[in-house]
Formats: C-alpha cells, structure tokens, sequence
C-alpha cells in the first residue's frame, strides 16, 4: 500500500511539474505576444553583409497583429504579410509575400539576438550564399 501511495504521488508531482512548466511557457508567449501586438515597430537598423540599408526602411512602419498578420504602411501604401515566433527557438518569421524592395529583405527566420520590450535585434544568414544580414527593430 505505501508503495502504491508513493507511486500515485510521484505521478502527481510529475504531471504538476509538467503542467506549470506549460503554463510558464503560454504566460511567457502572452507576454511576448502583448509585447510584439500593443504599438507600432519601425526599423532601425539593417545590414546585409556589411551594406547599411537602413535608410531603405525609412518612414514604414510596422503594425504586427494576434492573428499572425503584420502591416508595413508607409505613407498611405501598405503591404500585408505574415508573421510568427517561436519562443524556444528564439526566432521570429516574417512573410510579405510578392513585395518589392525594400519589404522583400524582410522575408526570413531571423534569430533572435537581443530583446527588450521596445527593440528587437536578430540576424539571419541565408544559406545558399552564406550572407548574414542583421535586422533592429524598435518600438515607436
């Protein structure tokens, strides 16, 4: 019986274990979820290579929704995309599908480098011609 009983509790305590490290993980995506929704983003740096193309970027604006949707308007022109994170990984996807230059740059799983609650800094290395490119994103 006590053997029984031992058992029983290790099974609960292991299940508990498991159960509130899921709800640290879903409080950790709701805040970085609120984080990355409540504002608008602009960029503030970027670099292919060694090349600053920051000024590319210049005047968009970046507006990322719950529903996995993000907008870059730039005046009164916007461009609709995608995008995702992955908070394990560390990596955010962004996706403007058929956009021209500069939004195209954007297109990638970048790598999560550096986080704070208004800036984002992360890197991508594109794997055919081994090219890292490195992407600031601040809240505005």
């Amino acid at each position: 019986m006590k053997l029984l009983y031992r058992t029983t509790l290790f099974i609960l305590l292991v299940a508990s274990a498991f159960s509130c490290k899921k709800y640290v993980q879903k409080q950790e995506q709701n805040a970085a979820l609120s984080i990355m929704t409540n504002g608008l983003w602009y960029v503030s740096g970027y670099k292919q290579a060694t090349t600053d193309i920051t000024a590319s970027f210049s005047g968009y604006l970046f507006k990322f929704d719950a529903n996995n949707t993000v907008t870059g308007t730039l005046g009164n022109s916007a461009t609709t995309g995608q995008w995702s994170d992955d908070l394990v990984a560390r990596t955010i996807t962004a996706d403007f599908p058929g956009a021209g230059q500069p939004l195209v740059n954007l297109n990638a799983t970048w790598r999560i480098t550096d986080s704070y609650v208004d800036s984002v800094s992360a890197r991508y290395t594109d794997t055919v011609n081994h090219v890292t490119d490195y992407l600031q994103l601040k809240k505005q």
